[in-house]
């Protein structure tokens, strides 16, 4: 085998010019690989980590995830025209106050399970006015000590502070671009009216700031009690908010919560289906593009072993003379394209992290409502791997065919040919 190995660097040595170029072919490809997917893994990494910080990872509502089965259903299941063919349409909601039922024991459920933590929200829409000013908003009635449990809104809070909620009178946390809307400072009282028609007054305790422009700008955060009374719904809660020490467990614990309840519960996952899409597209996009460009260095390597073994028939033959199986021919020339995509994808991951380096270094004119001003850079060493995985194999299978043909050479026609 060190024979073979030093027969393969032997003829790479001697076609230094060739194999430098296909070296630094798969070196390109595998740098943009690990730059392009440092640039879509950072952001799509910090886009989840937002909504993941702001939002609860599973979320219990009042609702049913489908409509109650209507009487003539129940009553007649197997009629003339089955139940099964048709669809009840047009049937009128029964009146009722909305809200989750024996929210407490739920609760009390919820929080005995291991690495959860539970929160009871009351949330409707309210008219917040000031002066001539008025915004819709919707405003979240909350408990402090276990809502910051359950979100981290408390760190984004960029004046006062959520536990002032109690120590307040219908203290109010709005978002500082509600805040730019309205006119109003910390300190300022506003007048807030919900859908039922109760006013109350309420005083700005708190101004904070996620970066998402959903959030900042319409929602607010006020004292359980004092949004019940707001919206006229006493002893109501219509949401629990989960928040779990293992996130990527919010989708199966979300399936047993409705299993058991019966109300609609959903994850983050559920919730942001729509972006969770259009990630995968985009790594889809990336992928293919970066792959492009391996497998064009790879057709390089390709190139370069196919001349090789056309150049060195006379040697392949005296080799299989002295003894040397196809096996031993095949590797010869399969080692020459490995050392090439593994010298390629060695430099490949240097440059990657020399480019990853000078787009950190890169700043913008302005910055985002998150507060950031450069890429957003993921340095993941599993991105590495992949690239570098992918490449040799991508430089073995060029020599594939070349080594091949080169394995099924006859010695003797070749020698007479040369005769």
């Amino acid at each position: 085998m060190s024979l073979i190995l030093d027969l393969a660097r032997g003829m790479l040595r001697r076609r230094r010019r060739q194999t430098l170029v296909s070296v630094s072919g798969v070196a390109l490809g595998v740098a943009f690989f690990i730059a392009i997917a440092a640039l879509m893994r950072g952001f799509q990494t910090y886009f989840v980590t937002q909504i993941i910080d702001v939002a609860p990872h599973v979320t219990v509502k009042d609702e049913a995830r489908h409509p109650p089965p209507q009487p003539a259903e129940l009553a007649m299941p197997a009629g003339a025209v089955p139940m099964a063919a048709i669809e009840v349409q047009g049937v009128k909601p029964r009146d009722r106050i909305r809200g989750i039922r024996a929210a407490g024991e739920k609760l009390a459920v919820l929080e005995a399970m291991e690495g959860v933590a539970a929160a009871p929200v009351l949330q409707g829409q309210a008219l917040l006015r000031y002066g001539a000013r008025d915004v819709s908003a919707v405003i979240i009635g909350i408990d402090p000590a276990r809502h910051m449990r359950v979100s981290n809104i408390a760190k984004d809070i960029t004046a006062g502070r959520l536990e002032d909620l109690r120590s307040t009178a219908n203290g109010l946390v709005i978002g500082e671009a509600l805040a730019l809307k309205l006119g109003v400072r910390l300190g300022d009282t506003i007048g807030a009216v919900s859908p039922s028609g109760v006013v109350l007054s309420m005083k700005i305790v708190g101004l904070f700031r996620t970066g998402i422009q959903a959030v900042d700008q319409g929602q607010g955060f006020a004292l359980l009690k004092v949004n019940q009374v707001l919206q006229d719904r006493p002893n109501v809660v219509n949401q629990i908010l989960l928040r779990l020490a293992d996130v990527t467990q919010a989708e199966p614990l979300a399936r047993r919560i409705e299993a058991r309840f019966g109300d609609r519960t959903e994850s983050w996952e559920e919730q942001n289906a729509n972006i969770l899409t259009v990630f995968v597209i985009q790594n889809a996009i990336m992928y293919s593009v970066t792959g492009a460009i391996l497998l064009v260095a790879a057709f390089g390597i390709y190139n370069i072993i196919s001349t090789v073994v056309f150049e060195k028939i006379r040697d392949i033959a005296i080799l299989k003379s002295l003894g040397f199986t196809e096996g031993d021919i095949q590797r010869l020339f399969l080692i020459q394209g490995m050392i090439a995509g593994l010298l390629g994808a060695i430099a490949g991951c240097l440059l990657g992290a020399v480019m990853i380096e000078l787009l950190a270094e890169v700043r913008f004119g302005t910055q985002t409502p998150a507060g950031q001003d450069r890429f957003i850079l993921d340095r993941d060493w599993r991105v590495y791997v992949v690239a570098a995985v992918f490449a040799v194999l991508a430089a073995g299978i060029a020599a594939v065919i070349p080594a091949r043909r080169a394995s099924r050479l006859d010695p003797v026609q070749v020698v007479r040919g040369a005769a």
